[in-house]
């Protein structure tokens, strides 16, 4: 049979037509897997009519939502390639990244409406041809196709299954240094073994309920919740995070397990009478994206609550290292050892293996590793080695016993509440401003956030303010990437080679009190 990721969810849905599949954490509306998987080949043999052909690419750009789930396996079954989009994002980002992958099809949610009428209005800066709305009340253009109308005047017949191991599933967009987005591509194969990977390593099981808080467009998100499908887990989504209605959740759908970052367990623990909720049913949680304060693996460990450590990338469809919630408060700071079926090791310069609490970048393989960066061969050549270990960019050690600490970030990245901020991007809008000569960001700590973009500038006239950069940037980039301060200095450090000294910087500007939240 073959390897379909879309394929999961049928085959589910004959194991255990009658469970749930779905939840909506708002509304308490339920789909049984038999539902989902009918949906789905009605959305999948709609596409087809529409002309979606094996490797045409399909963009999402919605919430959390039924619509996001039955869409990917729809594409997934007939061989489309479906790029997430992140929705944070503004115009001019989105329209490179329609433009970069080549999307002829976009399904989008009605809170986008603004943006994709920007985006249709401009024409052939993207491959854009065909515009499907999710919508409560129907479509807001005549250039746009309501989507349930769409999907429902197809028949639920299973399609003809399209795509198989190799096939190019989805291409998941990440920020570049350089300010431009990368896609990272994962075929049907690269999944399964990222599914297979999270198996192997977790505890969950036949007949869990998970919540599913983080957006779809993460792979720390969409990786789990296809994992739901093959498992036979309930997903119980959330459409956006809000700390006290998880806690309610937990309580209400017995839920098991679930993944967040650092911030969003940060936020659960300020709701008023934690412990007046029945959380009895949770098993375990697991944290990503950044390294968990121990405080707050404590307080978790305190209401007895196994957190969970992850470390993983988008490259490597989620799944790179995890620690156990015991080992955690052991090996402070450690990001725990690899996943089954993966390898990582901390290397030197040269590639060689570095000794115990040498500091080296992690490479890591697997069956799971990304298939390349989109349109981008150079960055894949300078990603990807020969014999196929993919370069993280992170910097590290190892101790005595294999666990791993992640130290600091080759490239400078910044994870603000889980996601991906890089200074390049940010540095080059604020150099824009006709009255700054020089700008260095870097990431300050954020009791909130986790890190906070923050900008060191010198300026060429007295006349700037505070305020002035900050205004500068809002519009310019994503509401997440703004700088949340920023600093004046008569001249950014740097080394003999002109390189910014960002250390020196972080030393310098080491950001608020642990007590005041960003």
């Amino acid at each position: 049979m073959k390897n379909n990721i879309g394929l999961l969810l049928s085959k589910r849905a004959i194991i255990n037509p009658d469970r749930e599949a779905y939840v909506d954490g708002k509304t308490g509306s339920r789909i049984s897997f038999a539902e989902l998987d009918s949906r789905s080949n009605r959305f999948a043999n709609a596409l087809k009519g529409l002309g979606i052909k094996p490797g045409d690419r399909v963009a999402l750009a919605l919430m959390n939502s039924v619509e996001f789930i039955e869409a990917f396996f729809a594409i997934a079954k007939i061989g489309g390639v479906i790029v997430p989009l992140n929705w944070r994002l503004v115009s001019n980002e989105l329209e490179f990244i329609l433009k970069d992958s080549g999307a002829k099809t976009i399904v989008f949610g009605e809170q986008f409406v603004g943006m994709m009428k920007d985006l249709h209005d401009r024409g052939e800066k993207t491959h854009l041809e065909n515009w499907i709305q999710v919508a409560a009340n129907g479509r807001d253009s005549e250039f746009f196709q309501d989507y349930d109308q769409f999907r429902d005047a197809a028949d639920d017949s299973q399609p003809e299954i399209l795509a198989k191991d190799d096939d190019l599933l989805f291409i998941m967009y990440t920020s570049g240094t350089t300010g431009l987005p990368k896609g990272v591509v994962h075929s049907h194969h690269t999944c399964m073994w990222a599914l297979i990977t999270f198996g192997a390593s977790c505890d969950l099981r036949d007949g869990d309920r998970y919540i599913v808080a983080l957006p779809l467009f993460h792979v720390g998100s969409l990786t789990p919740l296809v994992l739901n499908i093959y498992q036979g887990v309930t997903s119980v989504v959330m459409q956006e995070f809000d700390p006290k209605r998880a806690w309610e959740l937990i309580e209400k759908e017995k839920i098991t397990n679930t993944l967040l970052v650092p911030a969003m367990l940060n936020f659960m623990t300020q709701v008023p009478n934690i412990t007046d909720y029945d959380y009895s049913s949770l098993r375990w949680v697991q944290s990503g994206a950044a390294p968990l304060p121990v405080n707050l693996i404590q307080q978790y460990a305190d209401l007895n609550i196994d957190v969970h450590q992850i470390y993983g990338l988008t490259e490597c469809c989620g799944p790179a290292c995890v620690i156990s919630a015991e080992d955690a408060l052991s090996k402070i700071g450690s990001t725990g050892k690899a996943f089954f079926h993966t390898n990582v090791k901390v290397v030197d310069g040269n590639g060689d293996i570095c000794p115990p609490e040498e500091q080296g970048e992690v490479w890591m393989s697997g069956e799971h590793i990304m298939i390349e960066y989109w349109n981008n061969p150079d960055a894949t050549r300078e990603s990807i080695t020969e014999d196929g270990w993919f370069r993280t960019g992170d910097v590290a050690s190892v101790d005595e016993e294999g666990f791993i600490y992640i130290q600091d970030r080759i490239k400078d990245m910044i994870i603000s509440g889980g996601e991906n901020v890089y200074p390049a991007e940010i540095e080059n809008v604020i150099l824009s401003h006709p009255q700054v000569s020089e700008v260095a960001v870097i990431g300050q700590a954020s009791e909130k956030w986790g890190e906070s973009p923050f900008a060191v500038v010198v300026k060429k006239t007295e006349q700037l303010q505070e305020a002035d950069v900050l205004k500068f940037c809002d519009g310019k980039l994503a509401k997440f990437k703004l700088p949340k301060a920023a600093a004046f200095i008569d001249a950014i450090p740097r080394n003999a080679n002109g390189k910014v000294l960002k250390r020196e910087l972080r030393l310098q500007f080491p950001g608020p009190s642990a007590t005041t939240v960003n």
